[in-house]
């Protein structure tokens, strides 16, 4: 993977450049989260359909990059962080909530600089990570539109979020060893 910086001026890379510049207003706008919920709500929402675009415009429009393999997660990643450490500064999430989603981006981070160096490659994710990435989603929303601490759906989302993000970690670490693994093997043949 090499990126060519000349790719910044694709239309799927500034889209994720533009969601990536979202993140300054939505972290002074969380110091309030009770005055500024409509807004929150609409940034992370307009945040959103950009991260469904910018991947569906790069496909139709032949535009991959490795800019872009490269912007995409990291703006994905760098969104849950922010919002995680803000939820937890205003008391919105409790600190097991934030370490162990915290340390899951951390990890993967992590794993995917360890793969790419050992491998040239970057490690995509899988259905299990996406399936986390929308359970955190789906419990910072449920924090967004005030469902109550303690309730029923607050606590199924919580605890489930929690449960995908460890498996997902684990998942990738399997994923990890395994293609390291098969490179090593397929390099020395």
């Amino acid at each position: 993977m090499s990126v060519n910086f000349k790719d910044i001026a694709k239309i799927p890379n500034l889209i994720s450049l533009f969601r990536l510049s979202l993140l300054i207003p939505l972290f002074y706008l969380l110091n309030d989260l009770e005055g500024n919920r409509t807004e929150v709500i609409a940034l992370i929402l307009v945040a959103f359909l950009s991260d469904l675009s910018d991947g569906y415009i790069a496909r139709k429009t032949k535009q991959i990059t490795d800019l872009g393999k490269l912007l995409d997660p990291l703006g994905d990643k760098i969104f849950v962080v922010v919002l995680i450490i803000k939820f937890y500064q205003t008391d919105h999430v409790d600190a097991l909530y934030f370490w162990v989603i915290l340390l899951r981006d951390v990890l993967i981070f992590i794993g995917g600089i360890i793969i790419r160096t050992r491998v040239k490659k970057v490690l995509p994710s899988n259905l299990l990570g996406k399936i986390t990435i929308f359970s955190i989603g789906c419990f910072f929303l449920s924090i967004l539109f005030g469902v109550p601490v303690g309730s029923l759906a607050y606590n199924i989302m919580y605890y489930l979020s929690i449960s995908l993000s460890i498996l997902s970690v684990i998942g990738y670490a399997i994923r990890a060893v395994e293609t390291i693994n098969w490179y090593s093997k397929n390099e020395n043949s």
